[in-house]
């Protein structure tokens, strides 16, 4: 990668400003959009610039959920108790290891705010509590549980309350048309209505900077190198890096080979820019993984891993369980279920999987899945004894899930199956959306949110915590920088 044109830019060598402003926005998914609404509101002239020919960037494609909690309305209506701390304790948990402490403390402090903010930008949201394993909800349904606050270990630790908060779009088609573009379609109004001026087709590229600040950006908009100076300051908020390969080789290694949930902007540019001028990064190794199968399967089947023994209660987040699978398992797994299964899939509107092999007898399955003769047989016959009684003493599944797997069996070979991915690391900022160097220190004039940063998933994650902190410290984000 041609690292020098990442450099920031003297503003000594700038002759002519193709436009100047307050702030500056670079990106305008979910982060950007809050963060130029805020900044905006505060009385600063705001300028967004994104590199594709339209907002929305991977928040658009999103399914919608944001992750909110400490009793709203849409938790009240649906008979949930929750409160700030018990989302806290469960997020420091769920984040971990290695969460930001300060960070949790004022999302969770923060969230009933948030909620009635979102609210404010004419975001919908609808009561009715879904329960059902999936990666979206259904049309009508604006709550769910979104990881794993209702399965072992957290439900053992902490009060387990739903917090994935669903944006209600009507006629939505999970995977083609999602509630994502929604939330945007509000925020990017509700910007345009504070008077936010936007370019697309505008890629920036590196910073200026006078000293130590930065005032500015460099970038080409239509085959024309040009400069955008801010008088206040510069937000990053242009996504994650998973769509560039030389950064995935550099940090985690293990997401090369599988497909990104994301855009080709997520090139990790806004980073490397931040890096340039002395902004540090934090947990550059971490990302969500999709597990590659319809959790409604996932959570009444058998994980197994290479060997054919199970490593994880199937009935977590099935973003928690594509964390484990890829970074633990290296991805070598497989799915065993049976007939009935599939029966009950179908029923309870699923999907009914194609198994790669069938059999009535496990020895002939672990031929075929080439693992070390009785592995399997024994892992069944334990499971089976178990869920008989409804226990789990390995893993502690849910008795809801639990039932013992009879032939004719199925299995599914996912081996080097390719996983949904997209990046957690980024930019060290602090909760006010400064972007801070090595020694903890504000880098003057830049500010960054979203995946653009590392934020509130620093490790583990749960779906609605990138839409969710994206906004909320986007907005931290847009405050600070027009304060400057």
């Amino acid at each position: 990668m041609n690292t020098t044109r990442t450099a920031p830019v003297p503003a000594s060598q700038v002759r002519d400003w193709a436009a100047e402003t307050d702030v500056i926005v670079v990106g305008f998914g979910c982060a950007g959009a809050s963060a130029s609404i805020e900044a905006a509101r505060a009385g600063a002239e705001v300028l967004v610039v994104d590199a594709a020919g339209g907002w929305g960037g991977a928040s658009a494609m999103s399914g919608g959920e944001i992750y909110l909690g400490g009793g709203t309305p849409v938790q009240k209506a649906c008979g949930i108790q929750d409160t700030p701390e018990a989302m806290y304790d469960f997020l420091k948990l769920a984040t971990g290891p290695g969460p930001h402490e300060d960070k949790l403390a004022l999302y969770c402090e923060g969230s009933l705010e948030h909620f009635d903010w979102l609210v404010g930008c004419g975001v919908p949201f609808k009561s009715g509590l879904w329960t059902e394993p999936c990666w979206e909800a259904p049309t009508g349904y604006g709550l769910m549980y979104t990881g794993g606050e209702n399965a072992h270990p957290f439900a053992d630790l902490v009060p387990p309350a739903p917090r994935g908060h669903i944006v209600h779009m009507e006629d939505k088609r999970p995977g083609e048309r999602s509630a994502g573009w929604m939330l945007m379609s509000h925020l990017v109004s509700t910007a345009e209505r504070s008077g936010v001026m936007v370019r697309y087709g505008t890629r920036t590229e590196r910073l200026v900077v006078d000293g130590d600040r930065v005032v500015g950006v460099g970038a080409v908009t239509f085959g024309e190198r040009v400069f955008l100076r801010a008088r206040r300051g510069v937000v990053l908020a242009a996504g994650g890096f998973g769509a560039n390969p030389v950064m995935l080789a550099q940090h985690s290694p293990r997401l090369l080979g599988n497909w990104l949930v994301g855009t080709d902007h997520d090139d990790g540019g806004a980073i490397r820019m931040g890096q340039a001028v002395g902004a540090a990064v934090r947990h550059m190794e971490a990302a969500q993984a999709a597990f590659p199968a319809d959790p409604a399967l996932l959570f009444r089947s058998l994980l197994l891993d290479v060997h054919g023994r199970r490593f994880i209660n199937e009935d977590t987040y099935p973003g928690r369980v594509g964390q484990a699978a890829l970074f633990q398992q290296n991805r070598k797994v497989f799915i065993l279920y049976d007939e009935a299964i599939n029966e009950e899939l179908q029923r309870t509107g699923g999907r009914a999987a194609d198994p790669t092999w069938v059999s009535d007898d496990l020895a002939e399955l672990e031929r075929r899945m080439r693992i070390a003769p009785g592995v399997l047989a024994g892992t069944v016959e334990m499971y089976n004894a178990n869920a008989e009684k409804g226990e789990d003493p390995l893993f502690h599944k849910s008795a809801r899930w639990l039932r013992p797997i009879t032939p004719p069996y199925g299995v599914l070979d996912l081996r080097d199956a390719a996983f949904g991915i997209f990046t957690l690391g980024g930019l060290h900022t602090s909760p006010q959306g400064e972007a801070l160097d090595i020694d903890g220190a504000p880098v003057p004039g830049l500010f960054a949110a979203g995946r653009t940063t590392s934020g509130i998933p620093s490790w583990g994650y749960c779906s609605g915590t990138s839409l969710g902190d994206g906004t909320f410290f986007g907005r931290c984000a847009g405050r600070s920088a027009a304060a400057r």
